[in-house]
């Protein structure tokens, strides 16, 4: 049985893994809002797809940092203290990106929207770039000393590894983004859109597999957990493929259903590969930040717990109701509010 520890660990990985594959989309389709639309139309067809669902989407990435603020305080300080720059910069993105679907229809000027709509891909395209270079580095391991402080320079968060995994989470993104563009649009958009996805698998296949052999050479991550690592690449391989064969059979859900199912395999990998450690320390493995020193007390965590269990079924039905509500396709002739 898990402890607290453990179980707070599953929660937080669940949390990110939850992020990515719903912000996934998201900041796929940001980007697809230069790098697929042709005519202001679509792009605010692309805006309104996802116009009910990003501030909820974001509350996933919010409710990890809180709760590894809660449960992992020492996790959450050497983290967000060694990726301040990073991480300061993501937030902006994400403030940004946030205020562009708001301002851009403010004003009827084609400077003004512009503007905005570079902001809105600045900020769609960043934050995932960084998170994976960040989520690579845990992998990799970073200089952490007996103090649990971080003393990375600059090639330690910025290095070939890094940067594959950045590009990689990126390249998934827009993918992932691509595809809900399918299911939430119509006509020639939808039809670029699925064109564009089936493009772009080949160099996310390479991509994943670079970044995947990079891992094994690279960090020690497959050593302990070599069994579980492989069936969970092979179910991402399965569903990797399976999502190429649905596009191209025009079955865009479970063409999403699989994109998104990459992303979860991904992030399984990542938190598996980690745990129980939480930081990788490449000084000494003594001093590795785990689940176990760096956690909270029992009882924070106990009540922790009570709290998640009891407000999490709401959450989770408000989120599946908004869904439900706003699951029609996004017409230029409809009412669009963005």
């Amino acid at each position: 049985m898990l402890s607290l520890n453990e179980l707070w660990f599953v929660l937080i990985a669940v949390l990110f893994t939850g992020f990515f594959l719903l912000e996934g989309f998201d900041f796929g389709v940001g980007m697809s809002t230069k790098l697929l639309a042709r005519t202001e139309g679509e792009r605010r067809m692309l805006i309104n797809a996802i116009g009910p669902f990003w501030d909820a989407n974001e509350v996933w990435l919010l409710t990890a940092g809180g709760a590894m603020f809660a449960a992992f305080p020492h996790w959450y300080a050497t983290l967000f203290s060694g990726y301040y720059i990073p991480l300061v910069v993501v937030l902006l993105a994400l403030i940004g990106r946030g205020v562009s679907f708001e301002f851009r229809g403010k004003v009827d000027r084609e400077k003004w929207k512009r503007t905005w709509d570079h902001v809105i891909f600045i900020g769609s395209l960043l934050p995932p770039f960084l998170f994976g270079v960040v989520f690579a580095g845990l992998l990799k391991g970073l200089p952490i000393d007996q103090q649990m402080e971080m003393q990375a320079g600059w090639f330690d968060m910025v290095n070939p590894y890094t940067v594959v995994g950045g590009v990689t989470v990126t390249l998934l993104c827009l993918v992932h983004g691509l595809v809900f563009t399918t299911l939430k649009t119509e006509g020639g958009l939808r039809d670029r859109a699925r064109m564009m996805a089936k493009r772009m698998l080949i160099p996310l296949a390479m991509l994943l597999v670079l970044f995947g052999g990079m891992t094994v050479v690279m960090t020690d991550v497959f050593q302990a957990r070599s069994v579980i690592l492989t069936l969970i690449a092979a179910l991402g391989s399965v569903a990797f493929a399976s999502a190429g064969v649905f596009l191209t059979k025009g079955k865009d859900g479970w063409a999403f259903g699989m994109t998104g199912l990459v992303i979860i395999a991904l992030f399984a990998a990542v938190f598996t590969g980690l745990f129980p450690r939480v930081m990788i320390s490449t000084i000494d493995p003594a001093f590795h930040l785990t689940v176990y020193n760096a956690a909270s007390g029992s009882y924070s965590l106990k009540v922790m717990t009570i709290v998640a269990l009891t407000l999490l079924p709401f959450v989770l039905g408000y989120q599946i109701w908004n869904y439900y509500v706003f699951r029609k396709r996004v017409s230029e002739k409809g009412n669009l509010e963005y």
